[in-house]
């Protein structure tokens, strides 16, 4: 049976693609043990707020690109973040039950930003029927002196990894002669989002799973879950 894994960052809140990607492998391993970068994307997003696009941002204690993701602590209350979400879905069709959701979530006592992350990863992904193991990188036994490209193909052999799946962007960084030289193949996910309804205004795409969840009943985001192609 072949064996299928994703390795990724703890994003918070991520986009509706890192969601496609958890929930078409068999194991995801959330990667919490290289070094934070400090205008990526672990700590913040967009929504939609008055049918524009609206950056949140967590804050994080001491944040730096010399710390790893799981050496970081949030310092948010999350009050303005809630409040936020509120004024822009308050009048969104599932914010009844998804509101519940992120309010649990920005509750969970534990701030080490990396296992808040993965905590929320897990409860998101409940919510929307996705049953992949989730593991933790620094939790592997594996060789911690190795660095980008051979650390994911040190994970991969621990989990015995027969096809390792990258979001696309991935293509400029790992080499599929590589991880076939190891017994493994190497696929990027294509994701083949579609427009949904928001307030009945322009289309704004590329958000928060926080947009979809508000507009979309849960079997519809099954659906989109599955709109993606590998290569």
């Amino acid at each position: 049976m072949t064996k299928t894994v994703a390795i990724m960052q703890p994003y918070l809140f991520p986009y509706l693609g890192y969601f496609q990607l958890l929930g078409m492998v068999d194991e995801y391993v959330v990667y919490d043990d290289v070094h934070f970068i400090q205008r990526g994307w672990i700590a913040r997003n967009n929504i939609l707020l008055g049918g524009q696009r609206r950056r949140f941002s967590i804050s994080l204690s001491q944040a730096s690109q010399n710390r790893l993701i799981n050496e970081i602590v949030i310092a948010d209350d999350f009050r303005k973040f809630l409040k936020t979400v509120e004024q822009a879905y308050r009048r969104a069709p599932h914010f009844s039950r998804v509101m519940p959701l992120l309010t649990r979530i920005c509750d969970f006592p534990d701030r080490n930003l990396a296992r808040f992350a993965t905590h929320a990863l897990g409860q998101i992904a409940a919510e929307l029927e996705i049953e992949t193991r989730i593991v933790v990188s620094s939790l592997l036994a594996k060789d911690n002196t190795l660095r980008a490209q051979e650390k994911i193909l040190s994970i991969c052999k621990t989990l015995e990894a027969d096809v390792y799946v990258n979001p696309e962007g991935g293509q400029t960084l790992y080499d599929r002669e590589a991880f076939r030289s190891h017994g493994i193949e190497l696929r990027f996910l294509h994701s083949d989002t579609k427009d949904y309804l928001q307030f009945g205004e322009t289309f704004v795409p590329h958000l928060s799973i926080i947009d979809v969840m508000m507009f979309n009943e849960i079997g519809a985001i099954r659906k989109m879950l599955g709109n993606y192609r590998l290569v």
